[in-house]
């Protein structure tokens, strides 16, 4: 199973590799992966059909009991049949209808088809949710397309919006009732069913992300609308296979849940009402594609009622109509979509005489609508005989007879709209159009063919239908009269009357056609949805316009509030211990605090921005004193070195801004009110570190990595903590270091190309986006090389001689941190300091001659060898970031013992140089132009100056 859903996805992927070579051929290459699954799904159907259960299971984490679970059982093989049986179909019919993009509409209809089969197959709740949302996903991107038409995008935006919220309260209920049951395996629940208010919590919100799965109604908008895809999605994922998954949630949860309140009300209500009020609809709509798909929306309701109340008949009957929907509404479909390419319309008012100009579609398409109307000796007649017997002897529902009643409602209605189907898309006399319309070829008519064929074969082997079916039903217990067996004579009985009886009624109904325009019209859902969706939008401007009033320091205020508020408001009712803390441990712990307070306090005061940032730099050295006291001497050198580093970057970024803080004076009970946050806040993480420390019980985990730290070579706990006990976390780190990194530099040349002002606010050059190693002299004049265009030569040259003893210091704690302070972060920040000072001294042009090699390439090359190290012991039989300790013995040299985690630690040291190095060419773009320069009259595009000459 876990291989079916690999090739589903590596295949999606080479399609859209190999789209170019492989031109229309795409669509045969994408079949072949649902081929082989029905050609699996064979090898065990005759296992399964004597109640074998095939399954696998994939550790996921182990220790928190999580597992990635498949099985294959009845219900799962029947709709393995139905996703890849007609997603086989539909491929191939694609090769004719679609004509542009067809490498990613191959692609994206085979990853469906994979999130389909990995859904239906799924045996753990969390695995099942992951599925379900991958095929809202495919389906929201196979209804945009490239997103060029407005319609499109609005479809999928409802249909994301719709399914994915259902979806999110499907999650939760699942969440409650593997709470409930203890565990979150789908076979485990359905062995021993939990019980409780929880449970019934849990069945309202499943059922709710069924409705909207499965557009029942009024959650059904989404389907209609979803008609502007192309037809063989809409066939697909609109009619057999997506629209099915809460219907088969519906069905796999049934037998452990349909006895618990409110599930068979729910089911009742919503899918009858469904069925006949969408069928009303079908009969009103003019276009062939509409009407399908409200027909769609009311054989939903049908089989939701059918597969969730509960008995065993009904059951039966829902898995009979569960192949017929599929078989019958997937050929619908794809014949609509051969009218469509062929006569350019799908308006039933435009097409006549199409069933003389093409009489094997006709006959096919005939024998597809047929099956939908329940005429003998199709599958859907097999299903409409099993469902009256279903409700018309099931004692065990209650108001069956009535229910019954509704279901003869409902079946002639689908009777009505499947004549006016026929009608409306063969009949009358032969148009002009129609006759210049050239047939469609064998394999475009074929996949129609096919399914419409089947429909027959499942109707006249009604045998093996029933013992597919039976598979799943007989989880049930059996009526008091014994089970129900398919059969297309069952002798005169009621259940043959009734069905007689809906032919009747359906024909009537089409007879009296004409008269539907006098019938009352149902709510529009869509313009209900419209109003929905844009009172929405004006709440949020409105709240938006309130809140987001654009001060941050509101923001952090209220930020700072909530989170002495809320954890805080918990912290003081639990009336916690706060331990016996020391006052200090050093005597110099006293005087570092009272410099970090009285540095804090200054800041707050200050109205001058380098001052402000120099105190905040006395902040973080002060804390980096603390660390050094306690005996961190790693963290703080790191400290150290970050504050040094951020202290430079900001001080050349504040060269571009004025000098002092917005003159605004802050009124007095603001001010109050931030500074009460802010101790607030300063108490609230005192409190809870003194309670974290007091509340340990379980031996700290330092402890063991004390106890294990020989196992890597190291003497340095910390480093062998970073590269190698937590090499995953630092991984992780580092990767979201460049993407920040990328971030910044990306916003800042975004704005790099907006148009300068001078002083006087006259228009200025454009600034240019330069790499940092391109010479500033090319596009700002009278700038010199360094930032703010003055030298000095005495700090040119000791800049030029202090910069290699840097990076042999850098060098020196790179190698040396896994045996003392130092490490891969600290060497990088140390180099990257020696880069930052070589950027001073001479600017962009002279850091070029330091660095040959692009920022991005150093970075992308440090996260590449510290991925690649971590990946390497897996080819040798280890564990992913696995390291061991080499020695070997050199001549002249002696004894060499190092461990392989130290290339992991050159990775983040390459990593870290070049994220500073991206980080100057962020800044450099404005730092490199002095002040004066701005000031400076404007420059015009011929090189004069206003005014007079350059």
């Amino acid at each position: 199973m876990l291989f079916l859903l690999a090739a589903h996805a590596a295949v999606a992927v080479a399609i859209l590799w190999g789209q170019r070579w492989l031109g229309r051929a795409v669509w045969t290459v994408a079949a072949l992966t649902p081929l082989a699954t029905v050609a699996w799904a064979a090898t065990r159907t005759a296992g399964v059909l004597e109640g074998a259960e095939y399954q696998e299971t994939f550790s996921w984490a182990p220790s928190l009991g999580l597992t990635v679970g498949f099985r294959l059982d009845a219900l799962s093989l029947l709709m393995l049949w139905i996703v890849a049986g007609v997603g086989a179909l539909v491929l191939l019919y694609c090769r004719y209808y679609i004509e542009r993009d067809a490498g990613r509409q191959a692609a994206l209809l085979l990853a469906f088809a994979g999130a389909m089969t990995g859904l239906v197959l799924a045996d753990n709740v969390f695995v099942l949710y992951v599925f379900w949302e991958l095929t809202t996903i495919a389906s929201f991107l196979l209804i945009a397309g490239r997103g060029k038409r407005e319609e499109e995008r609005r479809a999928a935006r409802q249909a994301l919006v719709v399914t994915a919220a259902g979806g999110l309260a499907m999650l939760l209920g699942l969440v409650l009732l593997g709470q409930s049951a203890g565990t979150y395996r789908i076979s485990v629940m359905l062995t021993d069913p939990p019980r409780g208010g929880g449970v019934s919590a849990a069945v309202v919100l499943i059922l709710l992300g069924a409705f909207a799965k499965s557009a029942q109604m009024p959650l059904h908008g989404w389907l209609p609308a979803a008609m502007v895809a192309p037809t063989p999605v809409s066939a697909y994922l609109h009619a057999a296979a997506m629209v099915k998954a809460g219907i088969y949630l519906v069905a796999r949860l049934a037998p452990a849940l349909a006895e618990v309140a409110p599930w068979r009300p729910m089911v009742l209500l919503v899918g009858l009402t469904t069925m006949v009020l969408a069928a009303w609809h079908a009969l009103r709509a003019t276009d062939l594609k509409l009407l399908l798909a409200y027909g769609t929306i009311s054989e939903l309701g049908l089989l939701l009622t059918l597969l969730g109340v509960g008995t065993r008949n009904a059951a039966l009957a829902g898995a009979v109509m569960l192949l017929a929907h599929a078989a019958f509404k997937a050929a619908l479909f794809l014949a609509v979509g051969i009218l469509d390419h062929r006569m350019k319309t799908r308006d039933m008012r435009e097409l006549s005489g199409v069933g003389r100009r093409m009489p094997v579609l006709c006959t096919v398409t005939v024998i597809a609508a047929a099956s939908m109307a329940g005429l003998p000796p199709l599958v859907g007649y097999l299903g409409k005989e099993a469902y009256f017997e279903a409700f018309l002897h099931g004692d065990r529902i209650d108001g069956h007879r009535q229910l019954t009643a509704v279901l003869v409602l409902g079946s002639a209605l689908t009777v009505a709209y499947a004549a006016r189907f026929v009608k409306g898309a063969f009949w009358g006399p032969p148009h002009e159009t129609v006759r210049r319309a050239k047939p469609p070829e064998a394999g475009f008519v074929a996949p129609v063919a096919v399914l419409a064929g089947v429909g027959l074969a499942l109707g006249v082997g009604y045998t093996w239908t029933g013992a597919l079916a039976s598979a799943y039903a007989d989880a049930y217990p059996s009526a008091p009269d014994g089970p129900y067996e398919l059969s297309l004579w069952h002798g005169l009985t009621p259940v043959l009357g009734l069905s007689a009886l809906t032919l009747a009624l359906g024909g009537l109904v089409h007879l009296g056609r004409d008269h539907l325009s006098i019938a009352p019209r149902l709510p529009d859902v869509q313009r209900a949805f419209d109003r929905t969706v844009a009172a929405a939008d004006r709440v949020a401007l409105s709240v938006t316009g309130r809140t987001q009033v654009g001060s941050l320091p509101l923001y952090m205020t209220v930020l700072l509030t909530t989170v002495v508020v809320v954890p805080g408001a918990a912290l003081a009712a639990g009336a916690p211990s706060l331990g016996s803390p020391l006052p200090w441990k050093s005597p110099v712990e006293p005087f570092l605090a009272a410099g970090v307070l009285t540095a804090t306090a200054a800041v707050v005061a200050t109205r001058h921005r380098l001052t402000g940032i120099l105190l905040v730099g006395a902040v973080g050295y002060g804390v980096a004193g603390v660390f050094l006291v306690r005996g961190a001497p790693d963290l703080a050198l790191t400290q150290f070195l970050v504050e040094t580093m951020t202290l430079v970057v900001v001080v050349l970024v504040l060269r571009r801004m004025p000098s002092r803080f917005s003159p605004g004076r802050t009124m007095t009970r603001v001010r109050v009110v931030r500074a009460t946050a802010a101790c607030a806040l300063g108490i609230f993480v005192t409190c809870f570190a003194l309670v974290a420390s007091a509340a340990r019980t379980a031996p700290a985990v330092s402890s063991q990595y004390a106890h294990r730290v020989g196992e890597t070579g190291a003497h340095n706990i910390v480093n062998a903590i970073l590269v190698d006990f937590r090499a995953l976390d630092t991984l992780g780190e580092i990767s979201v270091l460049l993407v920040a990194a990328v971030g910044v530099v990306s916003l800042t040349r975004a704005g790099g190309r907006g148009e300068a002002r001078t002083s006087d606010g006259q228009r200025d050059v454009p600034f240019p986006t330069a790499h940092w190693d391109e010479p500033v002299r090319t596009w700002l004049p009278g700038a010199g090389e360094r930032p703010g265009g003055e030298r000095s030569v005495l700090l040119e040259v000791a800049a030029r001689l202090l910069f290699p003893s840097i990076l042999a210091l850098s060098l020196f704690l790179l190698f040396s941190g896994h045996y003392r302070p130092g490490g891969g972060f600290a060497g990088g920040l140390v180099a990257g300091q020696a880069f930052v000072l070589r950027y001073l001294v001479g600017g962009r042009s002279d850091l070029g001659v330091a660095v040959r090699a692009p920022a991005g390439a150093v970075a992308g090359a440090g996260l590449l060898l510290a991925a690649l190290s971590g990946l390497l012991p897996v080819l040798v039989g280890g564990a992913p970031l696995e390291s061991a300790v080499v020695t070997f013995h050199p001549p002249v040299v002696g004894t060499v013992k190092f461990a392989t985690s130290l290339f992991f630690d050159c990775g983040v040291y390459l990593l870290v140089i070049g994220v500073i190095l991206k980080l100057l060419s962020a800044v450099g773009v404005s730092l490199d132009q002095s002040p004066a320069a701005v000031e400076t009259a404007p420059i015009r595009a011929g090189g004069e100056k206003e005014g007079g000459t350059q």
